[in-house]
């Protein structure tokens, strides 16, 4: 958010990371310079 200078994220629980929100993180990942498996290689938390 441009106007609080704040970054916002919401994901959700695909399959195992095999979804579009782990090829959103990844793709995050790469323009942000950080290697591209940062944080998809923990186990998934469910409430």
């Amino acid at each position: 958010d441009e106007r609080t200078n704040k970054l916002i994220v919401v994901s959700l629980i695909d399959n195992l990371v095999k979804g579009q929100a782990g090829s959103a993180v990844q793709n995050l990942n790469l323009m942000c310079g950080l290697d591209e498996t940062e944080g998809l290689m923990h186990p998934g938390i469910y409430p």
